[in-house]
């Protein structure tokens, strides 16, 4: 079997509903020359009811769905070590991230390069099946895998549904290229501000969730309205 299928294959009996591999050689930051990237979505119920305001079943799933990340980038990691190559998950606890909770790799890059997604004008990977329902991990390599074709390129267009049902207005309304500063799309510190008014007004949780910009996402909504579980791939 094709090596890089059977590995793709593999992360997604673990439990990913989407794999991608990127090349990451140009990219800067990364100690390693190939990034994996996976993503599982969020259960529709889930979005349906954050159109509205953040609940405390979507709090609870954001562990649930990190630990599932976890377990799987965990898996991939041994995986390869396993077959003589370097891996490295980033799992939560591993990534470091500084004040404005930035980290030298992001998820987002790593799945953009591994043609999962593009950025949206909310700040988040957008996926063609998914839209932004997704939450995603990373897993770094040297193993020869064969990489897919990185997104370049924002697909939402004239879409502004999420800069204009952004409580914080915090979106600028920007369509994303690679390399543009996070603050270009979005005011983070507005962004997290008004996230813990609304968790802390919604659950009584004091942490900073909201979900409003990727539930109201014109992507997220062709994923609501499909009557069938999308196939992983």
């Amino acid at each position: 079997m094709n090596p890089t299928k059977e590995f793709r294959d593999y992360l997604i009996s673990q439990g990913a509903a989407l794999v991608g591999i990127g090349d990451l050689t140009a990219v800067p930051s990364s100690d390693y020359p190939v990034g994996i990237a996976v993503a599982v979505p969020l259960p529709k119920h889930i979005i349906k009811d954050l159109q509205l305001a953040p609940t405390r079943e979507y709090y609870e799933l954001y562990t649930t769905l990190n630990d599932k990340l976890n377990a799987i980038v965990t898996a991939g990691e041994e995986y390869l070590i396993s077959r003589g190559y370097h891996a490295y998950a980033l799992t939560t606890d591993r990534i470091m991230v500084d004040s404005d909770n930035h980290s030298s790799l992001p998820y987002k890059t790593v799945a953009t390069r591994a043609g999962l997604g593009w950025i949206g004008k909310n700040c988040l990977l957008v996926t063609p099946q998914y839209g932004s329902a997704v939450r995603i991990s990373s897993l770094l390599t040297d193993a020869p895998l064969t990489c897919d074709a990185p997104i370049t390129r924002s697909q939402c267009g004239a879409c502004h549904a999420c800069v204009r049902y952004c409580p914080a207005h915090a979106l600028k309304n920007t369509l994303w290229r690679p390399g543009m500063p996070r603050e270009d799309i979005v005011s983070v510190s507005a962004c997290y501000k008004k996230q813990r008014q609304i968790m802390r007004k919604s659950t009584g949780i004091d942490t900073d969730l909201c979900g409003k910009c990727f539930a109201v996402c014109t992507y997220t909504k062709q994923y609501l309205k499909q009557k069938q579980n999308i196939i992983s791939q």
